[in-house]
């Protein structure tokens, strides 16, 4: 006796032939077909309990066919794959109403499994959007590996929910980005998106910073001072660094998750809130809980959904992309065209990245502010990325320092314009470049402590907290 009807439209026979032969190992009555017309011929009469279809077919776009056969088969679940492995086919796949998401290539057991999943809730239906009627937009996130389009399905999954998220991952990974997408694909895509990074504000305004205060709640506050909250009403609030957010203001937070209203620092009345909470962080919150550092019950509040982002280091095949992308990025901002040679790429995915995709990016920008060739080669790669030490006293010569190595790249720089002059803006790039790492390191030097690291470089600290937003620097305390 068959387990159902299944209706696959593949325009790879190898594909076809692998899922007509496991589904009906499976005990399916399988129908296959290589085009969409007689995928939509069969969906019309009313034949199969459920679809399989491929995104690129000869005659028409299989995301194309999905709001048809929703509008007359409401009950019917569809299932996408495509090799096309990005998080726009994900998300337009949701969007449109299918049930599930599989990138190629995929495990036949997985498929066996979501098949059943699929049959076992036939009645399922997910809206769709006019927004996937328009053009693709700039994909928010870049790679197509296994552990990129888990992280793509899952998004998916939430665009049109309004759960709260716990992203963890290494610091460098992409949390913000990931909170980003699930707000500019979400529900709440009108509303605005509020960030506030829990490390780089002073534990003794943490409070004021997120619920607001009155005029005078405290010295100083001389006049009303709209909280996060109320700035987020109606959007997305993304609580980065959550695992530094002190006692108190977890107590406050949790109140807000538990009753949706909250009171502003030294006033009395209750305001309800409005707003999707997606919280992030670098640290491991069941050890802070078990340190007393961290409420459990906040831990629940907050880890409905919970999404882990993986390290580069696990996902070096996506490093390729990675560096077009942040190549293309530096030409957009007046920088020459280049690219990295083949061994170059392979270095690259040999190495182990502590930094993640932000260190990627940094290195690749520097590659292209610094060095003029067109072509970045392994040498250069190597060089960058082998951490020789640089002497910085006047004992070494100019070619061990740091201005002497600077020089040497901005002359081979300039040598490559010939009599041409490079893009303006030169000052303030080579000046990012050098002020990031200096920064950064400080910031690990004194553990995340910005007066101390204030006092190392000789800054003031309003000035070194301008330095942290205006390079997006992220501040853990704590960890050396």
């Amino acid at each position: 006796m068959s387990r159902g009807t299944v209706l696959i439209a593949d325009d790879d026979r190898a594909i076809r032939t692998v899922l007509d032969q496991a589904l009906g190992r499976a005990g399916y009555e399988v129908r296959s077909t290589s085009n969409a017309a007689t995928l939509w011929r069969w969906a019309s009469d009313g034949q199969g309990d459920l679809v399989i279809t491929d995104v690129v077919m000869p005659d028409e776009n299989g995301l194309d066919l999905l709001p048809r056969i929703k509008k007359i088969r409401p009950e019917m679940p569809i299932i996408v794959m495509s090799a096309q492995s990005t998080i726009m086919t994900a998300i337009k796949a949701a969007e449109r109403g299918a049930h599930e998401y599989l990138p190629k290539p995929f495990d036949l057991k997985e498929l066996i499994n979501v098949v059943q999943r699929a049959l076992a809730s036939a009645t399922r239906t997910r809206g769709t959007s006019a927004r996937a009627e328009a053009a693709d937009e700039a994909m928010p996130l870049i790679g197509r590996s296994a552990a990129m389009q888990d992280i793509y399905r899952t998004l998916a999954r939430l665009m049109q929910t309004d759960l709260t998220v716990m992203i963890t991952g290494e610091s460098g990974t992409g949390k913000e980005l990931v909170a980003r997408a699930l707000h500019d694909y979400g529900k709440r895509r009108n509303g605005p998106f509020v960030a506030v990074n829990m490390a780089a504000i002073p534990r003794e305004l943490i409070e004021a910073e997120l619920f607001g205060h009155e005029k005078g709640a405290f010295t100083g506050a001389a006049v009303r001072n709209v909280g996060r909250f109320e700035q987020a009403e109606g959007g997305t609030l993304f609580l980065d660094e959550i695992g530094d957010m002190p006692p108190e203001a977890q107590t406050r937070l949790l109140r807000v998750l538990q009753q949706g209203e909250y009171t502003t620092v030294g006033g009395r009345t209750p305001i309800r809130t409005n707003v999707r909470i997606i919280a992030a962080t670098n640290r491991d919150l069941r050890q802070l809980i078990r340190g007393g550092l961290f409420r459990e019950d906040l831990f629940y509040r907050l880890n409905v959904v919970p999404m882990r982002l993986p390290p580069l280091r696990e996902r070096t095949e996506d490093i390729p992309d990675l560096v077009r992308h942040f190549l293309q990025l530096a030409e957009d901002e007046g920088l020459p065209p280049k690219r990295i040679a083949r061994d170059a790429i392979e270095r690259l995915r040999g190495y182990d990245w502590p930094g993640n995709v932000r260190e990627l990016e940094n290195l690749v920008r520097r590659l292209a502010a610094l060095y003029p060739e067109e072509v970045i080669g392994l040498d250069v790669v190597d060089t960058e990325l082998g951490g020789a030490p640089i002497e910085t006293g006047a004992g070494g010569g100019d070619g061990d320092s740091i201005g002497g190595s600077v020089e040497r790249h901005l002359s081979r720089y300039f040598t490559a314009h010939g009599d041409a002059l490079p893009p303006a803006g030169l000052y303030g790039r080579v000046l990012r470049e050098v002020e990031r790492p200096l920064i950064e390191l400080c910031l690990a030097a004194t553990r995340g402590n910005q007066i101390k690291a204030a006092q190392l470089l000789g800054l003031n600290r309003n000035t070194l907290r301008k330095k942290i937003k205006e390079l997006e620097i992220q501040v853990v305390r704590g960890l050396k």
